[in-house]
């Protein structure tokens, strides 16, 4: 191991990795395992120095086989090894004040590391900058190599195959980067005809070269420009992406009625939320039930995560570019309200589980198939939560887990579904408004098993900490 030094000099590019287990129950979070680094002067594009450091988790019990195949660190590997405290004044020394690089920073890798800081009581090292090169070559570089995992780009280029060690993917996510903007140099000085006429010409390269062209001031001729691009015009400012899910940061840009989601897995608890918001409350404009929707007209459109943002996520349109939203109802509730984890507002997170007709069934199953592939496509390697829930022992009557949404801005335990109450008077049926914010104990009194419902859903796709899927928000429920 080559230990990186103090220095006065933050200048170099800090690339990092950490390996870490991986979450097999609710509420559970990675540990880290291994953290490895090099800095890389911004000049020359060279390695200065490397570090790389095995990390005993507080349970080794956490090191699963899933774990083991990922990334080869065994439990005897690690047992004598430092703790994450331990090594601490490293990591810090390391990261802080210089521009941080990695493949999937953003959405893994810093959030482990403050979370790793958060968990010893200390303040984290913050970043002046972030280059997250799976975001930037995502955009820069197209879909030439297929998925934009790093394997799949390093088979491309021909430099190996990866290891899922903290350092080999470092070093591979450098090489990656500089065969990519190699390329790239390259394709910019080359003439029209050449890149017009070239086998590995995409679409990205055409609108990348129109792009890198300016018109005379007499408008008469196009001028390339001759200024190589350093890798520092990469970087994105650490006020704009250190913390890409600060919601603060969004508050100009969201309206006051967005939500703040749930996740399934119970860790998503920062990702701002793009849903849509019925056009009407209490009505049932916008909203389809299942036997209207055909499959041909279910689609998945990549759309920024919020106004501005780099990152992209799925959104799930029906009949052109309505966002497809679903108007449930005769739901049987299997599992009532669950609310064991909290936001960082302090609220219960809350949820139900409903028995799904065939098709309900049908409908959410061509929602996921669509959302996975535009997920997969754009390069997301987290793994898949399907929507639709087997249940063991009743193979024909699966389910689907519904979120309640929290509010922003708003009293602690108070939620954004309106409730309603369906009251039968001979063969009318009228709805009476219970509440349009209710709390965590009215939801548990009216949601429980066996009660039948109807629900208006809003579908969100979401990607984080390497789990993405769809998630069921109520909008409205009607307790029958």
């Amino acid at each position: 191991m080559v230990g990186l030094t103090p220095s006065e000099d933050r200048s170099e590019i800090a690339f990092f990795d950490l390996e870490t287990t991986i979450p097999f129950r609710a509420g559970q979070k990675h540990e880290i395992l291994e953290f490895g680094s090099i800095l890389v002067c911004p000049k020359k594009l060279v390695e200065l120095r490397s570090y790389t450091q095995l990390v005993r988790p507080k349970n080794l019990s956490h090191i699963t086989e899933r774990s083991v195949n990922c990334n080869g660190i065994k439990r005897e590997d690690v047992k004598s090894k430092p703790s994450f405290a331990d090594i601490a004044d490293d990591v810090y020394e390391i990261l802080h004040g210089r521009v941080w690089a990695g493949h999937n920073i953003l959405r893994f890798d810093i959030p482990r590391i403050r979370e790793a800081f958060a968990e010893i009581g200390r303040d984290p090292p913050e970043p002046k900058g972030t280059i997250d090169s799976l975001v930037l070559l995502t955009q820069k570089f197209g879909r030439r190599a297929g998925d934009m995992k790093m394997a799949t780009l390093a088979t491309y280029f021909g430099i190996g195959n990866q290891t899922h060690r903290s350092l080999d993917d470092v070093r591979m996510n450098f090489e990656v980067l500089k065969y990519c903007a190699t390329v790239l140099f390259l394709e910019s000085s080359l003439p029209d005809e050449l890149i017009e006429n070239s086998v590995t010409a995409t679409p990205e390269t055409s609108s990348r070269r129109r792009r890198n062209t300016r018109t005379s001031p007499v408008g008469e001729q196009t001028v390339e420009s001759t200024t190589a691009i350093p890798i520092l015009s990469f970087v994105s400012p650490a006020g704009s992406q250190t913390n890409p899910f600060d919601m603060s940061a969004l508050s100009n840009e969201i309206a006051s009625e967005t939500l703040q989601p749930d996740s399934p897995m119970e860790e998503a608890q920062n990702q701002p939320s793009m849903a849509i918001t019925p056009e009407a409350s209490g009505d049932q404009e916008g909203f389809l039930e299942p036997g209207e929707i055909s499959s041909p007209s279910i689609k998945a459109v990549q759309v920024p995560l919020y106004h501005g943002s780099q990152i992209m996520k799925p959104q799930l349109l029906h009949g052109g570019n309505k966002p497809l939203q679903l108007r449930c109802p005769d739901l049987k509730v299997r599992f009532g309200i669950s609310g064991k984890f909290m936001d960082n507002a302090g609220r219960r997170k809350l949820n139900f589980v409903i028995d799904l007709c065939s098709k309900l069934c049908n409908v959410l199953q061509e929602c996921d198939n669509a959302a996975k592939t535009i997920s997969v496509d754009s390069g997301s390697g987290s793994d898949w939560n399907p929507v639709i829930i087997p249940m063991k022992g009743f193979l024909s009557s699966p389910t689907a887990r519904i979120h309640i949404p929290t509010e922003l801005n708003g009293d602690i335990d108070r939620y954004a579904a309106e409730i309603q109450q369906r009251e039968s008077s001979g063969v009318t049926a009228t709805q009476k408004l219970i509440s349009s914010n209710p709390s965590g104990e009215e939801l548990e009194s009216l949601v429980k098993p066996g009660t039948v419902l109807d629900a208006f859903l809003s579908l969100e796709p979401y990607d984080y900490q390497q789990r993405a899927g769809i998630r069921l928000v109520a909008r409205k429920l009607v307790i029958h």
